[in-house]
Order: structure tokens, then sequence, then C-alpha cells
């Protein structure tokens, strides 16, 4: 079962800033873990410094024991790990089909299989192979560059975001399928803001602030403490959920 272990990672954008804090954490396969907190608390940064995009003043990050190459993201990537940005995560002027062969560009064999495996697992994409990726919708476009990560078979998948601007609808079904790729057996860690609907599918909770992680426990006991609520979950009214301003063309569903 392969683990992400993050121990006392430190570092920022520039040598001599420290966003993130000193960080340890550990996410095992079949774990929805989200990371909540409030603007400026270093979730995002955390993911890129876990991901090789910024290389960290202190730390470690393992997979599956073994040590990642700090600032490396092709090191990260080789060893298992896939990362989709909350922006520029899909290449807006291919079609689908480009975004998913370059997914697999690094694939020496077994692409159009890869590729098969995704359209498997979103169907949705199957109807959209030849559409530019800018033409999507907002939850298409997240669910192909969850797809072009997958390409690389990772082992270990960060989020950042992926619900960012889409409809209470929308974002329910983006959750449901990061849900199933939880549960498939990868290890998911995924920054938020939309943390109470995150916290409904997650199984963990983890909330930064001042890039310092300050709660790591289940998502279930996160939702249930009222501090926390107050702080930085809010709740969701009727007419919020109801609430379609985004097109998912049907829904789409995921297959584990």
């Amino acid at each position: 079962m392969t683990d992400l272990v993050i121990r006392e990672i430190r570092g920022g954008y520039a040598s001599a800033e420290e966003i993130v804090k000193g960080i340890d954490l550990t996410v095992g396969a079949n774990d929805l873990a989200i990371i909540i907190g409030p603007n400026g608390a270093g979730k995002s940064t955390l993911l890129k410094l876990v991901a090789g995009l910024l290389r960290p003043r202190a730390g470690q990050v393992l997979i599956d024991g073994h040590e990642l190459s700090p600032g490396n993201a092709q090191h990260a990537c080789n060893s298992g790990l896939g990362f989709v940005p909350q922006e520029r995560n899909v290449f807006q002027n291919l079609t689908v089909r480009e975004n998913l062969e370059m997914g697999g560009y690094l694939l020496r064999r077994g692409l159009r299989d890869r590729i098969d495996e995704q359209l498997t697992r979103f169907p949705l994409l199957k109807t959209k192979l030849r559409e530019r990726a800018g033409n999507l919708s907002g939850g298409q476009r997240q669910v192909l560059a969850m797809a072009v990560a997958l390409m690389a078979n990772p082992t270990v998948l960060l989020l950042d975001e992926p619900t960012a601007g889409l409809s209470p609808a929308a974002a329910d079904e983006i959750f449901e399928l990061v849900r199933g790729l939880a549960a498939s057996g990868l290890a998911v860690l995924m920054v938020e803001q939309n943390a109470l609907l995150a916290l409904e599918y997650g199984t963990r909770g983890i909330v930064l602030v001042a890039g310092r992680k300050v709660r790591d426990e289940t998502a279930s006991a996160l939702l249930a403490d009222d501090e926390m609520r107050h702080l930085f979950l809010g709740r969701r009214s009727a007419s919020d959920q109801s609430t379609t301003n985004v097109s998912m063309d049907g829904g789409f569903h995921a297959q584990a």
C-alpha cells in the first residue's frame, strides 16, 4: 500500500521566504485527505513543494519509502506522483485526445490502452475526443485534467481546488469522481476552499493556519466540531445546493 509521507517540509516562492513552516503529514492509499484553512495559510504552496514545482528549504517528501529529489517535478512524476493545478491544467488549444496523449508522452508502450482506461473511468470524455479542451465547460475541463494526470499511472494524486468556479451541482460530481479515485487505491491529497462539501466526501481533514498544521483528524470529526464550522466551514443552504450555473452536459460517472 503506497503512502505519501511529508516530513518537516518548509519553503515558499523565494529562497528566503517561508510560507510553509514545518509540516508533517502522511496520506495512505484509499485516503482522501482534504486540506482546508484561511487564505494565505500555505495550502497551495504545500502542494507545489510536494510536487517538486518549488524547492523546499528543508524537509523530505517520500512515496512508498523512497525520497523525492527536492524541487524536481520530473522525479516526482516518475516516482508515482500526479498533480492537477487549479489553473492551466489542460492544453486549451489541443483536443481532448491530444491532451490525453500529452499526459502519456513518456510512455514507451501502451499509450492507447492508457487512453482507453481513462475513457472507461471518465465516460464523458468519449464524446469529446475531437473537441478542443478550451471549448469544454469548467467541470469537463477538470475531468480532463484529472484524466491527463492519471495517464502516467500515479499512486499519489494532488489536487489544487478542483471545484473552483463550479456550481454546487458540478462540484458534487467532481467530488464523487475524486472519492472513486481514492477508493480505487490512490492516495489523494486535495486543497479545497469549499471545505464543508469536501469534508462530506473526504476521509480526513487537515487544517492549516499561517503555514502550520493545527488539526489533522477524520473528516467527520471536523464536520462535527462547532468551532471549525464557525471558523472555516460555513453552511450550505438549500438554495445553494440547487444552483446549476455550470452545465455538466448531463453529468458523468466514475468507474473504479
